[in-house]
């Protein structure tokens, strides 16, 4: 009985031990899931502009083809997020808006976009989901292998085994991490090295990313803290910068500049998330040493709207618009302006303008266009209104907005039928599957037998049963 007792509580001892080896691999693999991108957990607030999507795209795109990656195919993603930060996952590049803000010229985030393209180009998101299924995998089996050591241990009455086996447990997470960490800092370097090639091959400067990475460092200098090598992704600052410069100085194209063109746009841009980030004072403080620019104005125009004040904002944006009457986004922001003010058919006609002059068709600004003309409650312009929405839907299937304002524009027609159908679909892409089958069985009930319709309302219906 004796026997039996002590070999129950070695039993206990050991069952004890490997939950707590386990315990200690989980948190292992908790801290090395944060290598992968935000999104891909769930934790990333979009935003959506036309100017400053359009933007961005036109950085992209030459170094995007430069990598061998077609532009079409890689999205170009906003995130709500003031920091200075990009990363990738899929086919899609997030970049902050902090990032676009901080940015004094557009090299700088060109310089962002390149290294992001090489993570792209070489299959990086894809191997370091295998590394840490990898580092799951070993992880939980140096845990087993310590708790194995501390059993036998124990039946044997081995206290040095027993020891070694509970250092085997402890240092497998921290061993498993820095094999990772040191994958992912050679990944890094590649990366840096790829943007290298894209830029000299699209002949632009390299010294954006330097001015990056100079960032990065200063801030770490600053922070007082003694960086471990071995417990960060990224290579060490002072590292990359000693690369990039060296690879920086060959390059002929190392004194290049941003076409004026693109730095006033650049400019725009910051003014606009500057206005909507902080208000008059963030924009006051960006420009501070050039608050007659047209920049400066524009975001003051912005956070002089979104203060509350939309009648001095479109007197200010009137005049911007008298000094440049062919950009598309101050019609753009014009008629969102005029919403406010209660002066739909205005708004309409700043929304048509702006789609005139919008060279790179923006669906959101048809979206836009599309509200407006819902908003003004005219039965003579619901048609118009289905038509600018449908085209927006079509060249981009998620805008769930777009879904919410063709809806009203059906219901305001009398097509209930057809507003329920719609709701049902964007809920649908939206991932609200519930409320997707309620529009849909809606819908369904009042869509014709055998109609297009009424056999979409039924395929959503019966996913998932």
């Amino acid at each position: 009985m004796a026997n039996i007792t002590w070999a129950t509580a070695a039993g206990t001892q050991n069952a004890r031990a490997l939950r707590r080896a386990l315990a200690s691999v989980m948190a292992a693999v908790l801290s090395l899931s944060l290598a992968l991108p935000a999104y891909a957990q769930g934790r990333v607030a979009v935003v959506r502009d036309a100017e400053i999507e359009t933007l961005v795209k036109e950085y992209a795109a030459p170094v995007l083809n430069a990598a061998g990656l077609k532009a079409s195919r890689v999205q170009i993603v906003l995130v709500n997020d003031p920091g200075f930060n990009a990363f990738v996952d899929g086919q899609r590049i997030f970049i902050n808006t902090g990032a676009l803000s901080e940015s004094a010229v557009p090299n700088e985030i060109i310089g962002v976009i390149a290294h992001e393209a090489g993570h792209l180009a070489g299959g990086h998101q894809t191997r370091l989901r295998e590394q840490i299924a990898l580092a799951k995998t070993l992880a939980i089996v140096g845990g087993l292998l310590g708790a194995g050591a501390v059993a036998a241990g124990s039946i044997s009455g081995n206290d040095g085994g027993a020891q070694g086996g509970a250092a085997l447990m402890a240092a497998t997470p921290s061993l498993v991490q820095r094999n990772l960490l040191s994958y992912r800092r050679s990944e890094e370097m590649n990366a840096d090295q790829a943007a290298a090639r894209y830029l000299n091959a699209t002949g632009q400067s390299m010294q954006g990313m330097l001015t990056t990475f100079q960032r990065f460092s200063q801030g770490l200098s600053l922070s007082g803290v003694q960086v471990d090598p071995y417990q960060v992704s990224h290579p060490l600052p002072r590292e990359r910068i000693a690369l990039l410069e060296e690879l920086a100085r060959k390059s002929k194209f190392f004194d290049t500049k941003d076409p004026k063109s693109l730095n006033n746009r650049h400019q725009l841009m910051r003014a606009k998330i500057a206005a909507y980030s902080g208000g008059a004072a963030a924009v006051a403080r960006m420009f501070s040493n050039d608050r007659g620019s047209l920049a400066a104005r524009y975001g003051d125009a912005i956070a002089t709207d979104l203060s509350g004040n939309s009648s001095a904002a479109l007197k200010k944006l009137d005049a911007l618009i008298r000094e440049q009457p062919k950009n598309p986004y101050f019609h753009e922001f014009r008629g969102e302006v005029l919403i406010k003010l209660r002066k739909t058919d205005e708004a309409i006609k700043a929304f048509a303008q702006a789609i005139k002059l919008d060279r790179s068709k923006s669906p959101l600004i048809r979206a836009r266009h599309g509200f407006a003309l819902v908003a003004s409650g005219k039965q003579g312009n619901m048609k118009r209104a289905i038509e600018e929405l449908r085209v927006a839907i079509q060249a981009e299937p998620d805008n769930f907005s777009a879904y919410r304002h063709l809806s009203q524009a059906y219901g305001q027609s009398g097509d209930i039928a057809n507003a329920e159908l719609v709701m049902a679909e964007g809920n649908f892409r939206a991932g609200n599957t519930r409320d997707a089958k309620v529009f849909a069985a809606r819908a369904l009930q009042k869509l014709p037998k055998g109609s297009p319709g009424a056999i979409r309302a039924n395929d959503i219906l019966t996913i998932g049963k």
